[in-house]
């Protein structure tokens, strides 16, 4: 599917998550995005299966080109992309775009039009700016771990990098700010997000507690702070399962379904600061009402009273979900050897449709060869670059040059 993008040529300087990340959002969308990667790639790929995972999952239909930006031979080549290019993205550290000459000044002067994104860890103004940021950096010192957790226990970080993920989702909305501004100022822009920021904007609702009472969210374990039951875990035959029911009307209609209409109007629950103070009795009487039913069979009956619920799933749970199936949401994955694997895509769909299909990331270099030979180099200074390592490309790539030497 052609997407909205289509047309639009992205260079991608990013690493980890945050910046590919982006560059993911864009290639979804259609753009052509060219991973710019050191010889030695990506720092994401020499860490294992973790590195791995975050790899192949933010660098799908993407193209690889291995440079030495240390060496002036390969910043010439980066600038002759730059010159083609409508986008680039990175997640550098604090000053390090400005060292290899391609600070926002420098790239606002250079190129126009060109929408040029960076990520930080703790934004680009402020004191801590040249510090190296990664997400767990980011949970620790913004407020989430320290909510994160039970009450008595230590802080937790979420189970997935959020910070990374919510930055890379901000980093992309930019662009696309940008690059819909630039169809009526013919200017690109450039845009700035980091760690700090995406993880304080995304606890919106938490800091607005804060401001209403003067008081920081604690560590509670589950639940919400302020309501109950709202997100409580109650213990089923199989698992656990999660509801809410705080108004007035959902707690009437929960205490009708669990047979116990006396609770209604009982003075520990009368009202959610009663339920809050009183809780754990609260949550004794519900899992004595479902305790003894499945997952399905409490979801089945809190959905008839229109209760908001939900069973507590692993990915186990979700490989052969008829809803996630049917939303089309796991795209299919080919790999270069010929294997298949999904990998969620993007999170809507534009007229009812998204991408469905993909190409699993490239290997370090992969494109090297077909980038230059784009840019105009001839093979004798492909090989050139290749042999003094200013470019890289993997064996299977420079078989294209040996084979029209001979």
């Amino acid at each position: 599917m052609c997407g909205p993008l289509t047309g639009i040529r992205v260079l991608d300087l990013g690493q980890y998550i945050a910046g590919p990340g982006a560059g993911q959002t864009l290639a979804d969308l259609g753009a052509d995005v060219l991973k710019v990667e050191s010889l030695s790639g990506d720092q994401a790929r020499g860490i294992g299966t973790f590195g791995e995972a975050m790899v192949q999952a933010y660098n799908r239909d993407k193209r690889s080109i291995a440079l030495d930006l240390g060496r002036e031979e390969g910043r010439e080549i980066l600038h002759k992309l730059l010159a083609e290019a409508d986008v680039l993205v990175q997640n550098f550290r604090h000053g390090s775009a400005e060292r290899l000459g391609i600070g926002p000044d420098e790239l606002s002067r250079r190129y126009p039009r060109l929408v040029h994104g960076g990520v930080t860890g703790f934004g680009v103004n402020g004191p801590s700016r040249g510090r190296p940021g990664l997400d767990i950096a980011a949970q620790a010192e913004f407020g989430l771990m320290y909510a994160t957790g039970e009450a008595d226990g230590e802080p937790q970080r979420l189970g997935l990098p959020v910070a990374d993920v919510t930055a890379a989702n901000a980093l992309a909305t930019g662009i696309l700010a940008a690059l819909f501004q630039r169809t009526s100022t013919g200017r690109g822009a450039h845009v700035q997000t980091s760690l700090m920021e995406a993880t304080l904007s995304m606890q919106a609702s938490n800091w607005g507690e804060y401001t209403l009472t003067g008081q920081a969210p604690r560590r509670k374990g589950n639940g919400q702070a302020l309501v109950a039951p709202g997100a409580d875990v109650v213990t089923v035959a199989d698992g656990t399962i999660v509801l809410s029911a705080y108004t007035a009307e959902k707690w009437s209609a929960l205490c009708n379904l669990i047979d116990r209409p006396e609770l209604i109007d009982d003075p520990r629950f009368v009202d959610n600061p009663a339920r809050v103070a009183h809780r754990a009795e609260l949550l004794a009487a519900l899992s004595e009402a479902f305790g003894a039913m499945t997952r399905h069979q409490a979801v089945e009956r809190l959905q008839s009273a229109g209760i908001v619920c939900g069973a507590v799933r692993s990915f186990d749970d979700l490989v052969d979900d008829k809803d996630v199936a049917a939303s089309e949401i796991l795209v299919d994955v080919a790999t270069s050897d010929g294997g298949r694997y999904t990998s969620p895509g993007l999170a809507f769909t534009l007229d009812g449709r998204r991408r469905t299909t993909s190409v699993s990331a490239p290997v370090v270099g992969q494109h090297t060869v077909a980038v230059l030979r784009d840019l105009g180099y001839p093979d004798s200074a492909v090989a050139a670059l290749l042999d003094s390592r200013v470019v890289g490309a993997p064996a299977f790539s420079l078989r294209q040059i040996e084979r029209h030497s001979s």
